[in-house]
């Protein structure tokens, strides 16, 4: 398919911007994409920008990049210069499009509070500082100075309460999904940043988070853009079993037909044939999928039935294992996967393979 970078992520963050360069231009040769988490979505993001923009334009690679978002409340307001600084590079040539979910919350792992430097090494060795009083407190320093050298969340939240517990690993902290990490301080009398540092240490680094950062109005402005795809940036999950023990960002739930009741039929931001659009036709062609994305002749036949009248998402961020209500039919190659209303059982998906993909 390409390459993907999450170059906001340890260790991603230490690669230099060449040796992306390099890597991206193997890609181009096999018809790729450059997909990106940029490194900064909040106080460093028009270097960021340009950032992808060189790499694909110096690597001849289309980009994409990930659930387009203007984070920290200090940034809010700043989606039109986003948007503005991505179409003036497609003015100039380049070609460059992103994606949504569509959420004010963005999901992803609690070490993401803590500096680069501080994971060199692995897990096991962030642990380590974590413990080491003096290492400790040079990353608390780090969290409490502003900073454009990294993305520095904790400077992008309004407060503790902003964080959600989502998921842990260690069965001892189970009852801390669904919580604020302002209710973990409190409950371990601990001041905010000890209470993420010492859940940490407890779940190994593991524990996942949703971070309510994000103002509406960007979310929309993002959303409308001709060249905005929609993503739900969440693994596959289920209500029951041991991933219904879990408490996920509801966009593993709600993403798609949240959009289709609140931006479509309630705040009539998007026209129906938009939002389908959005959802198949421009990512199947920015995959390169030639085969599917569309209803046509010769296409797979991937096909959903649904009443765009009653369609709505159930999940919400208390209560988020829930699945959404109103789709009636799913054909996945021709094959009814839900038939009214119900999962028939049916696993007739393949892999899908990208432009390099060699038969072995």
């Amino acid at each position: 398919m390409g390459l993907s970078t999450a170059l906001q992520y340890p260790p991603a963050p230490y690669a230099k911007t060449d040796e992306l360069i390099a890597l991206a231009k193997v890609a181009s040769r096999y018809g790729g994409i450059y997909a990106t988490h940029m490194r900064s979505e909040g106080d460093a993001e028009t270097q960021a920008i340009d950032e992808a923009v060189r790499i694909g334009r110096e690597a001849e690679i289309p980009v994409e990049i990930w659930h387009l978002k203007a984070a920290g409340k200090a940034n809010w307001g700043k989606m039109p210069q986003v948007v503005a600084q991505i179409e003036a590079a497609r003015a100039a040539g380049a070609d460059v499009t992103a994606d949504t979910y569509a959420y004010t919350a963005w999901a992803n792992s609690m070490s993401a509070f803590i500096p680069p430097w501080a994971h060199d090494g692995g897990d096991a060795k962030l642990i380590e500082r974590l413990k080491d009083p003096a290492t400790r407190a040079r990353i608390r320093q780090d969290m409490l100075t502003p900073s454009s050298a990294w993305d520095n969340e904790w400077q992008e939240i309004p407060g503790p309460e902003a964080v959600q517990i989502s998921v842990v690993q260690n069965q001892e902290l189970r009852g801390l999904e669904g919580k604020r990490l302002s209710d973990v301080a409190a409950m371990w009398h601990e001041d905010a940043i000890d209470a993420l540092c010492d859940l940490l240490i407890k779940d190994k680094a593991y524990t996942e988070v949703a971070v309510f950062a994000m103002s509406e109005p960007d979310v929309e402005l993002a959303l409308k853009q001709p060249w905005v795809a929609i993503d739900n940036d969440a693994q596959g999950t289920s209500p029951e079993g041991l991933l219904g023990e879990e408490h996920p960002h509801p966009r593993a739930y709600g993403t798609f037909p949240r959009i289709l009741r609140k931006y479509v039929r309630e705040a009539k931001l998007l026209s129906l044939p938009e939002a389908i659009r959005k959802f198949s036709a421009l990512p199947a062609q920015r995959m390169r999928l030639t085969d599917r994305g569309v209803l046509k002749k010769g296409m797979w036949a991937d096909v959903v039935v649904f009443d765009p009248t009653t369609i709505r998402d159930i999940a919400t961020f208390e209560d988020p294992n829930q699945l959404s209500q109103g789709m009636e039919y799913v054909l996945v190659n021709g094959v009814p996967v839900i038939a009214n209303g119900k999962m028939t059982g049916a696993l007739p998906g393949k892999v899908l393979r990208g432009p390099g993909y060699v038969p072995r």
